[in-house]
């Protein structure tokens, strides 16, 4: 019997989605899954919604939830991590406008910049606390992280416990995957692709036409801008869902229908994404919100009106909709968890794990976003051919993850200064201390820590 933890399962968006795809799978059936969330109620309100989906498909699952997580953890296979601490969107809110006060641009504040420091300094010991509790009873388990910021925080986690199973997911790639078929007017089973990068910073590395191995890219320039331009974006998801009241699923492993929306700016979310295929010759796999956050001269050109929608759909989206188990693949874990039971071997579109060579020009221990082939034996990342200028924009990030890591383990304010300093998107010293004191006091108690 496979056991697998479930970590901040009170979240329905989380839980309801994990569980639809592990309940569709033959190889999962008879798994015992523990819903774990410091909110009981909240895991009983997703075990609910799960045993009555198990009883009326007359599925083989044994659920539990539980507070409890050290008992919940004996003898577990997996362990999926997708947490957040405090209100979520309040916190966010501080993230990115709070340093707008002191002067620091920043187009997003969840993942890099100033907001993606703190979010970092926030989340990754509670994260740290779980992993070690899985090195006391589970040592074995592979242990799969959702949460973000996700290339910082599985940075730091190996840092520490360089000997866990410890790898990101992140659905991102999906925003690429849907579009090429449909932009090179094939089939998706025509084409072979891969991307490559840090997490929510990577573009597309190769893509080929299966029928002769031939190179697809140049099409995919040639072709972007008309298809591309025309896209809706979050503004438009955003107007359409406040005229009919009703949200619209953007998220999950493949299809969007958008087709129902017809008024939409050029380019839109995509203002930052069309300059790095001008510029760069590559295609990102994300938006300017994700891409944005890493880049010093993103603000100047990033589609900032896209941005706010997406976030505020995004809190919308999350606050209002109430999920529902479905038959239909939402992520991409499971597939993982399939292989390395025994199920066939076969390759990942993107998993964060330590670099160990697979980007040139970057250290062994920053984790990247890179293909990987999964089998009984595990999970062996891929090596892809990142073009030499976008390796210049991921080399700037190696100082902020460096010290970011460290600034956590080593519990320091000092080192979350320099951290700041090193950040390619801070182009000021000014107001960089005060900053710091002023969100280490704000988010109070999550960064007692540092001293």
């Amino acid at each position: 019997m496979t056991k697998i933890v479930l970590v901040g399962a009170g979240s329905l968006q989380f839980g309801i989605g994990m569980l639809g795809d592990l309940f569709q799978s033959p190889h999962m059936s008879g798994s015992e899954v523990i819903l774990h969330d410091i909110n009981l109620e909240a895991a009983k309100r997703t075990l609910k919604v799960a045993q009555d989906y198990v009883a009326s498909n007359n599925l083989d699952f044994s659920l539990s939830a539980t507070v409890d997580l050290k008992p919940a953890l004996k003898d577990a296979q997996f362990v999926v991590i997708s947490i957040e601490v405090g209100d979520r969107f309040a916190l966010w809110d501080q993230d990115w406008k709070i340093p707008h006060q002191y002067g620091f641009k920043q187009i997003y504040g969840e993942n890099g910049g100033p907001g993606g420091l703190f979010h970092s300094l926030r989340i990754i010991p509670p994260i740290l606390d779980i992993c070690q509790q899985v090195m006391d009873i589970c040592p074995d388990a592979t242990v799969f992280n959702y949460s973000n910021p996700m290339s910082r925080i599985c940075t730091t986690v190996h840092r520490k416990f360089p000997e866990l199973k410890f790898v990101g997911m992140c659905h991102e790639i999906v925003s690429l995957e849907r579009h090429l078929a449909p932009l090179l007017g094939v089939e998706r089973s025509d084409i072979r692709y891969r991307a490559g990068g840090l997490n929510h910073f990577s573009v597309m590395t190769d893509v080929s036409y299966t029928k002769d191995g031939s190179d697809a890219y140049p099409d995919v320039l040639e072709k972007a801008e008309a298809y591309f331009s025309q896209k809706p974006g979050y503004s438009e998801v955003l107007n359409a869902s406040r005229k009919s009241g009703k949200s619209i699923e953007t998220e999950g492993w493949m299809d969007v229908d958008l087709s129902h929306i017809d008024a939409i700016r050029p380019w839109s979310d995509r203002w930052l994404f069309a300059k790095i295929l001008e510029k760069f010759k590559a295609l990102p796999i994300t938006y300017d919100s994700h891409f944005g956050e890493y880049i010093q001269w993103a603000h100047d050109c990033a589609d900032h009106q896209g941005i706010l929608d997406f976030y505020t759909y995004y809190r919308n989206f999350l606050g209002l909709t109430e999920p529902a188990i479905e038959p239909v693949l939402k992520e991409r874990v499971v597939p993982i968890m399939e292989a390395l039971l025994g199920a066939p071997t076969y390759e990942e579109g993107a998993v964060n794990i330590p670099n160990n060579g697979f980007i040139p020009n970057l250290p062994d221990w920053i984790c990247v976003e890179v293909p990987a082939n999964i089998d009984e034996n595990g999970i062996h990342g891929i090596a892809v051919d990142i073009p030499v200028g976008i390796r210049g924009l991921l080399s700037n990030q190696i100082g902020i993850h460096e010290l970011t890591a460290e600034a956590i383990l080593q519990e320091s304010r000092d080192l979350v200064i320099q951290a700041m300093l090193v950040d390619p998107t801070v182009t000021q010293s000014k107001g960089v201390t005060a900053l710091v004191d002023h969100m280490i006091a704000e988010q109070s108690p999550w960064l007692d820590y540092l001293k």
